[in-house]
C-alpha cells in the first residue's frame, strides 16, 4: 500500500449491509485503478469486482462481472470515456460516476457525460498531496453508495439545439429597482440536468434566481455557459456585489458560497469566502439562509435531487421566514438525499416531479403579484 494510503482513517459504515456494492473500475493509469481500488475495499459495504484499462477491457469485463456501479476516466485512448458512456448508456444503462481532471476540458466533457446520463463525477485523486487523500476517500466512497441506490436516466431524445433557434433572447427591462421576487434553487447529485429542465421553460420575465449547485470551481463557469446557451434568461456566474435582475439567473461559483444581500432598494449578490457548511462550498444551507433573511416571504425555495443533507433546514428557515417552498419528489430525483432531508424537517410545503416544478414556481411568483398591495416596497 502506498505510504499516502497509509493515513486514511478506517472506515465508519457498518458492515451490516445486507449485500456489498459491487464496483468497477475503469482508468487508464494504473497509479489511479490501485488508488481507487484501495479507497474503496476499505468500506466493507462495498467490493471493487476488478478494473479496467480501456473502453474495450470494460465491455468485457461487464458482461461478466455485472457491476453495480461503475467509475470512469473522461480520457482514455481508444475510446474515450464519453463515447463509452454513450454506447453505454443506450445499450445498458447503469450508474456511472464520471472521474475527470480538473481542467477546462475535463469540465466540459463531464458536464457533457451528466446530460447523456451518468449519475456524477469526481475529480482525479491528487496523488502527490497525502493529506487530502482521507478526504478524496470519503468523498468517493459516498458518492458510489449514492450512485448504487440512483435512478439512471435514459439520454433525452431532445437535440442539443439553443433556444435562439427558436425565440431569440431578450434584454430584460431594467428598471430603478430590481424584481422584489426571488427564486432560489439547491442541489447537487443529478442538479446539472435538473436545474436545465426547471430554467429551460422559464420565460424572460421570471423574477431573478440565485442557484447553488455543488460543484467544482471550474466547472462552475462551464455550466453557467451552457445553462446561458439553452436558456431564455441570461444566465452567468455570480459576481460579487452584481444586482439580482429580473430576467437573471446567478450560478454559484464552485469555490465561493453565494449570499443575497440588501443594498438600499436592491437584492445583490454576495460572494463570502468562509469555511465549507455540510461539507460543501458553495454550500446550499448558506445560500438559503441568507434568502430567508433578506427576502422572507417575497421568496420562491427550490430543492432539487442531492446526495446529503446540505439545504434541508436552509429551506425550512425559508419557509419559516414565509418563503413558498417546493422539493423535488423521489420518483423524479436521481438521489432523494436533500429533497429528502428537506421534507423530513418541514422544509417543504409542497412535494413535486420535477416537470412539474417550473409551473408552479411561475404560479406562485404569479400569486405574489396578485396578493402583493400596489407600491409595497421591500419587505
Amino acid at each position: 500500500m502506498p505510504q499516502a494510503m497509509q493515513t486514511l482513517a478506517t472506515s465508519t459504515v457498518s458492515p451490516q449491509t445486507k449485500e456489498r456494492i459491487k464496483v468497477l473500475i475503469v482508468d487508464d493509469s494504473a497509479l489511479v485503478r490501485r488508488l481507487l481500488t484501495e479507497m474503496l475495499s476499505s468500506d466493507p459495504a462495498i467490493t471493487v469486482l476488478g478494473t479496467a484499462h480501456d473502453a474495450y477491457d470494460a465491455r468485457e469485463k461487464i458482461k461478466a462481472l455485472n457491476p453495480d456501479v461503475l467509475t470512469l476516466d473522461v480520457e482514455m485512448p481508444r475510446m474515450d470515456g464519453l463515447t463509452f458512456l454513450r454506447n453505454l448508456m443506450r445499450l445498458r444503462p447503469m450508474p456511472v460516476i464520471m472521474v475527470s481532471s480538473l481542467t477546462e476540458r475535463g469540465a466540459e466533457v463531464t458536464l457533457d457525460a451528466l446530460s447523456v446520463g451518468a449519475v456524477d463525477y469526481l475529480s482525479k485523486p491528487k496523488i502527490d498531496l497525502a493529506a487530502t487523500l482521507a478526504d478524496y476517500r470519503d468523498e468517493l466512497i459516498a458518492k458510489v453508495k449514492a450512485a448504487a441506490s440512483a435512478r439512471v436516466r435514459a439520454p433525452s431524445a431532445a437535440g442539443a439545439a439553443s433556444a435562439d433557434a427558436v425565440l431569440a433572447k431578450r434584454a430584460p427591462q431594467r428598471q430603478l429597482r430590481t424584481t422584489e421576487r426571488i427564486i432560489a434553487i439547491g442541489a447537487s447529485t443529478g442538479g446539472t440536468e435538473a436545474i436545465k429542465d426547471v430554467l429551460i421553460h422559464l420565460p424572460p420575465d421570471t423574477p431573478g434566481i440565485v442557484i447553488t449547485q455543488h460543484i467544482p470551481k471550474l466547472f462552475s463557469g462551464a455550466f453557467a455557459r451552457r445553462m446561458n446557451a439553452c436558456c431564455q434568461l441570461s444566465v452567468c456566474e455570480a459576481e460579487d456585489g452584481q444586482q439580482v435582475l429580473r430576467g437573471h439567473a446567478y450560478i454559484a461559483p464552485g469555490d465561493k458560497h453565494l449570499l443575497l444581500v440588501r443594498d438600499g432598494a436592491r437584492y445583490v449578490c454576495r460572494l463570502d469566502e468562509g469555511p465549507p457548511v455540510n461539507r460543501h462550498k458553495p454550500s446550499v444551507d448558506v445560500m438559503f439562509r441568507s434568502v430567508a433573511q433578506q427576502a422572507g416571504r417575497n421568496a420562491i425555495g427550490v430543492i432539487l435531487t442531492g446526495m446529503g443533507k446540505d439545504g434541508a433546514m436552509g429551506l425550512k428557515e425559508m419557509r419559516d421566514a414565509g418563503s413558498r417552498t417546493l422539493a423535488q419528489d423521489e420518483a423524479t430525483s436521481i438521489v432523494w438525499g436533500m429533497p429528502g432531508e428537506a421534507v423530513a424537517v418541514g422544509g417543504a410545503a409542497e412535494v413535486m416531479p420535477l416537470g412539474d416544478i417550473y409551473i408552479r414556481v411561475l404560479a406562485l411568483a404569479d400569486e405574489m403579484d396578485i396578493t402583493r398591495s400596489p407600491g409595497a416596497g421591500l419587505g
